[in-house]
């Protein structure tokens, strides 16, 4: 057997040609804010247990086939929702996966996707080819995923603690209005670490990436916080260049 690279052998010849081509399918990482014991919420990620081959029982990332007449952004969809049951807000095309070995049954690749969710605004519903759909704690998921899942999440993960300090992404894990307490935890859950309050209150106001709403708190035991919002809209969030 040649051990020479596709490049190293030069472009298909006529003869090769005829042989299969790789299959295209898209697989989302879904994180969510899920509520803890402690004051604080965890970053959790969304995963299927499979129940057909390649990796019958093992747990992997929502996904399936691009069909015919879908665009990617429309095939990673439908397929979380079919599998899912869940219809994210915000879907951002992450990245290609095409290692040739990456699925033992041939050669598939994986345009990815992350998205965002609001914990509890969605009722998680497996579905074909699955048997579970639950949420893990980040860096406490099953180990090993199917195929290459545990570098899809590590490389989505990568994605959002870049970007959720200046894309406006820690936004969609929170209701439409929100204290800077609550963001802040927020960037603390992504982050993986504390975040000092002051620092934070003073960047975050100097950004402009929040705006005051003029209502506080209601039902509160103490001085109710100001309420905040999202100073641009999902519209303008998700049809703003990728990062």
């Amino acid at each position: 057997m040649s051990s020479r690279s596709p490049i190293e052998s030069g472009p298909p010849t006529a003869a090769r040609r005829d042989v299969a081509q790789p299959q295209v399918g898209t697989s989302v990482v879904v994180f969510t804010l899920r509520p803890t014991r402690a004051a604080h919420p965890e970053l959790a990620v969304l995963l299927v247990r499979r129940d057909r081959a390649a990796y019958q029982g093992r747990w992997a990332l929502p996904g399936g086939w691009v069909h015919e007449g879908y665009s990617l952004t429309e095939s990673a969809r439908w397929q979380l929702v079919d599998k899912t049951g869940i219809e994210p807000d915000y879907l951002e095309q992450l990245y290609t996966f095409g290692r040739p070995d990456r699925d033992p049954r041939e050669h598939r690749i994986a345009v990815t996707y992350f998205a965002l969710v609001r914990w509890g605004e969605h009722q998680l519903r497996a579905g074909p080819g699955t048997s579970t759909v639950d949420w893990f704690r980040v860096g406490e998921t099953p180990s090993p995923l199917a195929f290459d899942n545990d570098e899809i999440i590590a490389y989505g993960l990568r994605r959002l603690r870049n970007k959720v300090d200046y894309a406006h992404l820690a936004f969609q894990f929170l209701q439409p209005e929100f204290t800077l307490a609550e963001l802040r935890t927020v960037y603390e859950a992504v982050l993986g670490q504390k975040v000092d309050p002051p620092n934070f209150r003073r960047k975050v106001e100097a950004a402009g990436t929040v705006v005051r709403t003029g209502e506080r708190q209601q039902g509160m035991p103490h001085r109710p916080a100001s309420l905040y919002r999202c100073a641009i809209s999902i519209d303008e969030l998700l049809d703003a260049p990728p990062a």
